[in-house]
């Protein structure tokens, strides 16, 4: 690693540029929304819990239901920073049940091109590849929609598929 008083002082430098903080503070803001309008629209399907943000790599919330609550499961909708694109994590409440899961479902379509388990999950599942900011409420609807789409999937295939 650098010296780190040399990283410091790049983060210093762009971060008085202004533009990080804007992007920052909007993409975050825009994740809130997001769980704000879901608890309107979704709270029948699902619970929302806070947001939670990472490393300035993630922006997510937890959102689970009976079924997955009675498996240890939860989702995450992820803003994934690095990448700039939200995703659906599928995680468990303990690294252990992650790994259980993870060899129960590292064959299926959502973990095809994997090799290993991921890092913070059992499944990453990708929304919305190239995200247009400059339509919020389209974007919400788009985000929305593969949402729902790719949870009932999960579930689906969780409830019919597996012997758990």
């Amino acid at each position: 690693m650098k010296n780190l008083n040399k990283y410091v002082a790049i983060y210093k430098e762009q971060l008085h540029k202004g533009d990080i903080l804007i992007a920052y503070n909007e993409l975050v803001k825009f994740v809130m929304k997001l769980r704000t309008d879901f608890i309107k629209s979704l709270s029948d399907q699902y619970t929302f819990a806070g947001i939670l943000h990472g490393y300035m790599d993630y922006t997510y919330f937890y959102y689970s239901n009976t079924f997955l609550r009675s498996k240890k499961l939860k989702f995450g909708l992820v803003l994934n920073h690095l990448e700039i694109r939200f995703e659906v994590w599928l995680l468990g409440n303990t690294l252990p049940i992650q790994k259980e899961y993870w060899e129960l479902l590292k064959s299926t379509k959502w973990n095809k091109d994997r090799m290993e388990m991921p890092k913070y999950s059992i499944i990453e599942a990708t929304l919305v590849t190239d995200p247009d900011f400059n339509d919020l409420k389209a974007l919400a609807e788009q985000v929305e929609t593969q949402m729902i789409k790719v949870s009932e999937e999960i579930v689906a295939y969780l409830k019919n598929d597996l012997e758990v």
